[in-house]
């Protein structure tokens, strides 16, 4: 089997012999084995191995792009011939560049490769675990099963311009549902880990504990009055306010317009308390990474530096289109994350006499040019600054301008997600109940 970096050699040979003037490839290899448990049986295990490239030509300014499901380098010319075959009849695009890059860093010091594939055994043994651990407790009446899994992958970038990196990435996961009450009163709910490191992984039996915790305490929900109150924010649900920030300043909402923060730079959009980071050198971090899509070294960047937006999330063809630098996020974030306040969860709601604790939310109503913002929801009431009865079957809604500008962070923050919040606060939300 040839070598990913000898692969990515001959590709860009190709490419080049066909025509192109720059070219860049995508390299990649993987390997997945996963489990499925539920009530004591096996019901699925599962091997994959995938093999697969990705190759960007560029004449004068038009590119194309060809993808190809597996590495056979008797395929390139072909490969490269249709690219620029693509590539000579599209239109010219100002804004395209495959960009010069650094020599990549090395990516051993960020531990992001476990490398021993576990036995089917051991994952079998954690699912079991999962799923024993919350049919054990009280209560619970039923599962609908658990996993764990264990995934490798390589990723290989070059250009025609010199740039070659390659990294290895692992990650080990388990996750359960649990299963409470009878009939048409079943409640259900899950927990989940995940780690780049199997020594890393929270312990199973904890995760089929707090699975079952959460199923048990959403029993006989009642639906809740229609109100304006504040609501905080579980942290499973709390990161999605991150990604909803992401989209709104991506390089290319602002290049479009099309983003209700697409004149803020440079303003307080946030409470001035709050700090929003991106880091993609983070040790064992779960998105961690040398480089981004373009060979573009990271480096710990705050796009919310006490309420200010601080910068655009930029690649190299929406940075050309806003007149700015790549930020290294062709691809994406890497590890982004709320920083942690001074309250704890308690006493962020410790003032409340009558609010709400979301803990999971419906569907993505969510309008990126007016950031008006309505999701359905579920969880808990809160009374006199304590968490009250399990609610369901309601809309909560509000602009993510107020929002963001009234969000307030508790003290909570845990990195397992890789977009990641501690509890959050926000003041003065419509609940649309009965």
């Amino acid at each position: 089997m040839i070598a990913l970096s000898e692969a990515a050699a001959q590709l860009l040979e190709a490419a080049r012999a066909a025509g192109a003037e720059r070219a860049e490839v995508a390299l990649h290899e993987g390997a997945s084995v996963a489990v499925q448990r539920r009530l004591g049986r096996i019901e699925e295990t599962e091997r994959a191995e995938t093999r697969n490239l990705g190759l960007h030509v560029m004449i004068g300014q038009r590119n194309a792009t060809v993808s190809a499901s597996a590495i056979e380098p008797t395929r390139f010319a072909q490969l490269a011939e249709q690219a620029v075959a693509m590539a000579r009849v599209v239109p010219e695009d100002p804004y395209e560049e495959i960009p010069a890059a650094p020599a990549p860093m090395d990516a051993e010091p960020l531990e992001l490769d476990d490398r021993a594939e576990p036995e089917m055994a051991v994952l079998i043994a954690r699912a079991a675990e999962a799923e024993e651990a919350a049919l054990a407790v009280s209560g619970i009446t039923n599962s609908e099963g658990a996993s764990a899994s264990w995934s490798r992958d390589v990723i290989l970038r070059a250009t025609s311009l010199g740039f070659m990196g390659q990294y290895a990435r692992s990650m080990h996961g388990v996750s359960v549902t649990a299963i409470a009450g009878e009939g048409t009163q079943m409640q259900r709910d899950y927990d989940y880990a995940s780690a780049l490191h199997g020594a890393d992984l929270d312990d199973p039996t904890t995760l089929g504990r707090s699975a079952a915790a959460r199923a048990l305490a959403r029993l006989n929900p009642k639906r809740p009055k229609t109100a304006t109150l504040p609501i905080l924010f579980d942290p499973r649900v709390a990161g999605s306010f991150i990604s909803h920030l992401a989209g709104a300043i991506s390089g290319a909402s602002i290049a479009r317009g099309t983003s209700f923060l697409k004149d803020a730079l440079g303003q307080l959009v946030f409470a001035p308390n709050v700090i929003i980071t991106d880091d993609p050198l983070r040790v064992r971090g779960l998105r961690s990474r040398p480089f981004d899509r373009e060979g573009q070294p990271g480096s710990p960047r705050d796009f919310i530096a006490d309420g200010v937006l601080t910068s655009w999330i930029l690649a190299t063809r929406s940075a050309n289109q806003l007149g700015l630098k790549t930020t290294g996020h062709a691809g994406g974030l890497s590890n982004v994350y709320m920083r942690p306040g001074s309250l704890t969860p308690a006493a962020l709601m410790a003032d409340i006499a009558e609010g709400l604790y979301v803990t999971e939310m419906i569907g993505s109503g969510v309008n990126g040019l007016t950031g008006d913002y309505s999701r359905g929801a579920a969880g808990f009431m809160i009374r006199d600054g304590q968490l009250a009865e399990p609610v369901a079957e309601f809309t909560i809604a509000g602009n993510l301008r107020e929002m963001f500008r009234t969000l307030t962070p508790a003290d909570d923050l845990i990195f397992r997600r890789g977009t990641d919040a501690p509890t959050v606060r926000i003041e003065g939300m419509t609940l649309a109940g009965t």
